[in-house]
């Protein structure tokens, strides 16, 4: 493990790769997923804003997802691949709380706004002659704004604790980028009162929505299931199954990480698991919503006119095709290395 200056405020991000060949190639991997996310969110944003047909509730909703994502990968990765790059793994103490700001408002953001797009699920299957008065331009703006300001309000607090709790310990956090539960390993204090904070901040934010969420796609399925017609219910069922496989990317890895107890936790697969909705989900995101969305196809085509629906799904398939390639002991054997530190 890198010597560290124990007399300094500031911290050593011991990252997420074995400085090596394969470290690198890993890192290469993270910098194409960084940049297919990046212009996928920013396409997805571009697209909505200039397509009048997307100019609905539901889009509305998709394009704070995507800005969220935007943000959230911007987060981590940039930092992440400097510090591999160059070998400089310190970061100063108001840079830590300014990352951890920024992650945790992301995380609460998104955990909320994900409810409020399963929620308008719900209303337009489940209530569909009250669809423009329950989730009217009003409730959708009021529900972006209030997701955003609880986000932001629970991060503070989070942030403003971990900054002003007394670390004596090695500043190595053994983490790729400012994580508060992996900060307070490193704490001289007892943390078992912010332990239970986060614990309650956890249910509030991401194992509650996840509830909700589950509850409202339960209902419209039972409500899919009953419909005549055919063509709306294989609608249906495609934009459901859609919002499920965000959900499930998002919030599984997520609340299995911060619910477990500190006993039960390594670092090596905090990081690993923090990959599944720091770096993954922002990238499946867009890739998701533009390959099963026939409208959003639509607009591709209509405003960019480059590709056809059908060749934008063949891109879109090949590139997932090549991600899935990588061998998963490449990641096994870094993490071993990283525990091994």
């Amino acid at each position: 493990m890198e010597k560290w200056n124990q007399t300094s405020n500031d911290f050593i991000l011991l990252g997420l790769f074995p400085s090596n060949q394969t470290g690198l190639l890993l890192l290469s991997l993270i910098i194409f997923i960084f940049i297919v996310a990046s212009v996928g969110n920013s396409a997805m944003i571009h697209l909505i804003r200039l397509d009048a047909r997307l100019h609905t509730t539901m889009y509305f909703l998709l394009s704070q997802l995507s800005l969220m994502d935007l943000m959230y990968i911007s987060t981590t990765v940039p930092k992440m691949a400097f510090d591999f790059l160059s070998g400089q793994k310190g970061i100063s103490f108001l840079g830590c709380g300014v990352q951890s700001f920024f992650f945790l408002t992301m995380a609460c953001s998104e955990g909320l706004l994900l409810s409020s797009m399963a929620y308008d699920r719900y209303v337009a299957i489940c209530h569909p002659l009250q669809y423009t008065v329950r989730m009217s331009k009003t409730v959708c703006v009021k529900m972006i704004i209030g997701s955003w300001i609880l986000g932001s309000i629970n991060s503070l607090a989070h942030t403003v604790y971990a900054l002003h709790i007394p670390y004596c310990r090695s500043r190595a956090i053994n983490h790729f980028f400012c994580d508060v539960p992996a900060m307070l390993a490193l704490a001289c204090i007892d943390t078992w009162a912010y332990e239970y904070m986060v614990f309650v901040s956890t249910s509030l934010f991401l194992l509650f929505p996840f509830l909700g969420i589950t509850a409202s796609y339960g209902w419209v399925l039972f409500a899919v299931y009953h419909m005549r017609s055919k063509e709306g219910r294989k609608k249906a069922f495609t934009t459901c199954s859609t919002h499920l496989t965000v959900v499930t990317f998002y919030y599984a890895p997520f609340v299995y990480t911060y619910l477990r107890p500190r006993n039960l936790r390594s670092p090596a697969e905090d990081k690993i698991l923090a990959v599944f909705y720091t770096i993954l989900t922002p990238m499946l995101n867009p890739i998701i919503y533009s390959l099963r969305n026939k409208e959003v196809l639509g607009a591709m085509t209509r405003q960019f006119g480059i590709f056809s629906a059908k060749k934008q799904k063949t891109l879109w398939i090949n590139m997932l095709d090549l991600l899935t390639q990588v061998p998963p002991k490449w990641f096994d054997d870094s993490t071993k290395k990283s525990a091994g530190d």
